[in-house]
């Protein structure tokens, strides 16, 4: 199934599956594709699925919508055309295997059993499996998923989530609230980067707010966007 993968700054901050006739992208909330930025129109640009054929059409927007660099009005994407609307770039995947985490979003359950974890996907923290630190069996799973993986996590620190962690696995993982704060952990070669994506709340890191421009994770570092506290946790 075709899809667009939106990234700035060379960090994929989300990506969106064609499944509908008409899919629409700009600034306002209402739209399909979401980018929440001052350069991209409220209604900037509409991508159309025909069969097999897949159109963008700028909607007259103030700056305009480029692929690959050249201006456009109307466009017949082909696999990996790049979209770039404001100093975001969309890369158009017509059948794509790359591992990219779907946007994740922490909600904290209303209640939870006593002695018996919910699932994660309750939490809607993913599908992977997480266990309360104070259950033994289940931390000791966890260290041999994590050493298996290479790769770190994030602990949930207040509300009715305490204690859930999700182990970073993907390329991307991205959190929060949409419209109002989303930031992503992007693992690198060397480490993990934390950024801003959209929303007017800042995610914050050990109490310094961080932007768009991607700032080194290290291990034990506390993160906080819209609310909720994470810890960074790395092997």
């Amino acid at each position: 199934m075709p899809k667009m993968i939106v990234s700035i700054d060379g960090v994929v901050v989300k990506e969106v599956q064609i499944t509908k006739e008409r899919t629409t992208l700009g600034r306002r909330p209402y739209n399909d594709v979401v980018i929440d930025n001052l350069a991209v129109s409220g209604e900037h640009a509409v991508i159309t699925m025909a069969g097999s054929e897949v159109t963008i059409e700028d909607l007259n927007s103030t700056n305009g919508t480029y692929i690959n660099g050249k201006a456009v009005k109307r466009h017949t994407l082909q696999n990996n055309d790049t979209v770039e609307v404001g100093k975001y770039k969309i890369r158009y995947a017509a059948d794509t295997g790359e591992d990219f985490e779907k946007t994740t979003i922490f909600k904290a359950s209303r209640s939870a059993p006593p002695t018996v974890a919910p699932p994660l996907a309750s939490l809607g923290i993913g599908s992977a499996a997480a266990a309360p630190r104070t259950a033994p069996d289940a931390e000791a799973t966890r260290h041999a998923m994590v050493g298996a993986a290479g790769s770190a996590v994030i602990r949930v620190l207040n509300g009715a989530s305490t204690g859930r962690e999700v182990p970073l696995v993907k390329v991307v993982t991205t959190l929060g609230k949409p419209g109002m704060a989303v930031a992503s952990i992007t693992r690198r070669p060397h480490g993990y980067v934390l950024a801003h994506v959209e929303g007017q709340l800042l995610p914050t890191l050990n109490g310094t707010a961080v932007g768009a421009d991607p700032v080194t994770l290290k291990s034990g570092d506390v993160v906080s966007l819209a609310g909720t506290q994470m810890q960074f946790v790395q092997p």
